[in-house]
């Protein structure tokens, strides 16, 4: 049976250039990047390239870089690292689960913080930020770009308003990296964590940037492995490919990739509307990432659509996730107003640099005809917003 993945913004499979760059740090050139003999020094090139690599990406210097496991560490890092007793945190109400549980657990801790509401396109007003901002406040962390429907966050603002202010501004940029340019000086940022899986590196590596001069305490504690700030042997086929994936995606956004992302998204969302009752774009009004559509197909249970298209062949997402063995709307599509069973009804679409015409073209074929199904299946007021 033909598979088509439109998950990318859950995760991206390897390049095959991505693969063929680590391929090499398995088996031959093994060494610990700590050790001063030959393995040691060629591990320690290739991690100290990988991390030029990234740097490229973001428009910072290399020592600003710091490797870590994933999207999911460098947000905590961010947030514990600079937290302490007294301190104010403002965070908004979609951010990813990797800060908002941060944010829960230092609240728990006695520290505040500030969970902004977002609009019915679900965008952080900068003004409220400014509002929220308090003698203690410390830390702002705002995501660039929601995972869930793409929205783009004003980072730009924010943080200039951060550094008006004084404060810390940390931005998640996980579904961002690789789709938009990133500029840390231009943002004014002085965190910023990406996620390697969801840009074609391999999972469970990711990035931290740290800007210098910035006091951030560690999370683990041994050796004196990436200046102090993350112990541990590094991940060196991961560091890799990390590198290579930030190579590829800098290319991707001059040489028109991301165009051609954005038509076939296009494409996918207009064919969806005009052959589908009863459907709409989650977040529309706004600017969102080239690869991403959020679009609700009310009267019908999302997670029932997502298996459906799955028998067919086409992987995709809900709007909703899974908890305690019972579907709970998106917290996202919540904080945005959306009712319950539209927020249940919705589904995401993300597409990666691997995408086709003929994938959107078998999208296509098999969407309207599910949904149809599906709805001729369940009772008539079963997804309804009534």
């Amino acid at each position: 049976m033909k598979r088509v993945y439109m998950d990318a913004n859950a995760t991206t499979p390897l390049l095959p250039e991505v693969l063929e760059a680590m391929r090499p740090y398995f088996i031959e050139r093994f060494g610990n990047a700590s050790s001063i003999h030959q393995q040691g020094q060629q591990a320690r090139a290739a991690v100290e390239h990988a991390r030029e690599s990234v740097a490229a990406l973001l428009n910072c210097r290399p020592a600003e870089i710091v490797f870590t496991s994933g999207g999911t560490e460098s947000d905590n890092m961010a947030l514990f690292g600079l937290m302490q007793q007294g301190d104010h945190l403002i965070t908004s109400s979609i951010e990813h689960h990797a800060v908002l549980h941060a944010a829960e657990k230092l609240r728990e801790r006695g520290m505040e913080v500030t969970f902004l509401p977002v609009s019915s396109e679900g965008v952080v007003d900068p003004q409220e930020v400014r509002r929220a901002i308090r003698p203690n406040t410390k830390l702002i962390s705002i995501m660039m770009a929601n995972n869930e429907t793409g929205a783009i966050q004003p980072v730009s603002e924010i943080g200039r308003i951060a550094s008006e202010a004084d404060i810390y501004f940390h931005t998640d940029a996980v579904q961002a990296a690789g789709k938009l340019p990133i500029d840390v000086q231009s943002l004014r940022c002085d965190l910023l964590s990406i996620s390697g899986h969801k840009m074609h590196a391999p999972q469970g590596t990711g990035i931290l940037y740290v800007r210098r001069g910035t006091q951030l305490e560690p999370l683990f504690f041994g050796g004196a492995h990436e200046r102090q700030r993350r112990a541990g042997t590094e991940n060196l086929p991961g560091i890799v490919g990390l590198g290579k994936a930030a190579e590829v995606a800098c290319a991707a956004l001059t040489d028109g990739t991301i165009e051609r992302i954005k038509a076939l998204r296009d494409r996918l969302e207009q064919g969806i509307l005009a052959e589908v009752e009863d459907t709409g774009v989650n977040s529309r009004k706004v600017a969102r990432v080239a690869n991403t559509t959020n679009i609700y197909f009310d009267n019908l249970e999302g997670e029932a659509l997502v298996i459906a298209l799955d028998l067919k062949g086409l992987s995709t997402s809900g709007g909703s996730a899974c908890a305690s063995g019972a579907t709970e709307p998106s917290h996202v599509l919540s904080a945005m107003g959306l009712p319950p069973a539209r927020a249940r009804a919705s589904l995401r679409f993300s597409l990666s640099k691997l995408n086709t015409e003929d994938d959107i073209t078998f999208a296509l074929e098999i969407i309207p005809q599910a949904a149809a199904r599906l709805r001729e299946l369940a009772p008539v007021n079963a997804g309804t917003l009534g």
